[in-house]
Order: C-alpha cells, then sequence, then structure tokens
C-alpha cells in the first residue's frame, strides 16, 4: 500500500510537470489511477489520485477521457464515503463539478465523430435528430472531409449490418442538409459503395442504401417526398 501511494504521489507530481503531461496523455496512466481509486480504500491513496485528476481535467483531453471512463460516477459513489481528510472532500466536489463542465462541454459532434472514427455505428438519437444536422453540418468539412471518408470507407469494409445502415443514412443526411451535399459525396465516390449495397440481405442496409441513392439522384427534397 506504501509503494502504491508513493507511486500515485510521483504522478501527481507530474501531473505538474508540462513536458510529461503529453507522456500521461498517451500511456495507461489515467485508465491505472481511475481503477485504483474506484476500488481502493486508503484514504492517502484516494487522496493524492483526486488531486492528480483534478489537475489533469482542464488539460488537453484528459477531461473527455475521464468522461469517457466513467470517472463522474466513480467520484459521486467516492462522496458517499465516510473520508475524514477534508482537503479529499473538498477536491471530490471540484472534481465532480469539473466533469459535470466537461460533459456539457463535450458537443454531440464530439461523441458522433468518435463513434464514426471507431467505427461503432448505431442508432444513436444523434443520427435521426434534424436539431444535430443543422447544427453541426459544417464541422463535416473538417480535415477535407474526413468523417464523410471514413464512412464510405465503412461502406466497403464494415461486415455489421448495422453499422452499414448508419453510414447510408448519415450520408443521406449529410446530403440532405449540406448545400454541396450531392455534389461532395459523388466527388468521393460513395455512390458506387452505396448502390452495391442496395442488393444487401439485410433489409436495414437496403431501405437506407436506397434512401441514400435518392437523395443523391433526385436531391433532398424530391426523395424525402417519395420516402413518405
Amino acid at each position: 500500500m506504501q509503494l502504491l501511494y508513493e507511486t500515485c504521489l510521483c504522478v501527481w507530481l507530474l501531473s505538474y510537470y508540462e513536458p510529461a503531461l503529453e507522456y500521461l496523455a498517451t500511456s495507461r496512466a489515467l485508465p491505472r489511477l481511475v481503477e485504483v481509486v474506484k476500488s481502493s480504500t486508503k484514504e492517502k491513496v484516494v487522496r493524492v489520485i483526486i488531486l492528480t485528476l483534478r489537475n489533469l481535467l482542464p488539460k488537453g483531453t484528459f477531461g473527455a477521457h475521464m468522461v469517457e471512463l466513467g470517472l463522474l460516477q466513480i467520484v459521486q459513489s467516492s462522496k458517499a464515503q465516510a473520508w475524514s481528510d477534508e482537503d479529499l472532500l473538498e477536491a471530490l466536489n471540484q472534481l465532480e463539478d469539473g466533469l459535470k463542465d466537461s460533459i456539457k462541454r463535450l458537443s454531440s459532434f464530439d461523441k458522433y465523430k468518435q463513434e464514426v472514427l471507431l467505427g461503432h455505428l448505431d442508432w444513436s438519437p444523434m443520427h435521426k435528430d434534424p436539431n444535430f444536422w443543422r447544427d453541426n453540418i459544417s464541422n463535416f468539412e473538417e480535415n477535407d472531409f474526413q468523417i464523410l471518408r471514413v464512412l464510405i470507407t465503412i461502406l466497403d469494409t464494415s461486415t455489421d449490418a448495422r453499422a452499414l445502415a448508419v453510414a447510408c443514412y448519415d450520408l443521406s443526411q449529410f446530403i440532405q442538409y449540406h448545400p454541396a451535399g450531392r455534389v461532395i459525396v459523388t466527388d468521393l465516390k460513395a455512390k458506387e459503395r452505396v448502390m452495391k449495397l442496395m442488393n444487401h440481405e439485410n433489409a436495414e442496409v437496403t431501405k437506407n442504401a436506397l434512401l441514400c441513392i435518392q437523395r443523391l439522384l433526385l436531391g433532398a427534397k424530391y426523395a424525402s417526398f417519395m420516402q413518405v
């Protein structure tokens, strides 16, 4: 336990040292700290880890990573324990507030982008939310339409019917909401990939491939009318 405490103390000191932050961000340090604070009942160990996490929270991508690791729920559970250290209780409150702010700042497009880049497409609410597409359509232009290119790659490489259906639907949404959507999707050679999926064995895939082709060939207005 003493060795664990001293190791965590070293990481806490490194959290103040700017050159070390990049390594901490790319190593397994953060998830391991979260695991220790989740399972440890030793107050001095929990205290030094919470102080470390509080330091790292506003820096770089640490906040988003902490949210992904479910740290907020862990912090809230820790607050319910009978700690005697007032500094620990204060740090837990500060970390909880900071995590809640991070969740608010983590936009729906950040979550969408992560979903696409990981290839884990599912019918999460944002896909069919008109406000999401209206508010974020210009974000699809980032990095030379990186997200669109990844969606098209998913059409070529994925064996998951749900991912294929969602990718087709998202391309159709881009066509509908972006002023130059039809031209951009055509230039990226998506038409051929989508057309191949119109004969897919899965009905959900063929339905969304058809919608995408309708919007690509007819435009969003007429394709939506035909869909109705």
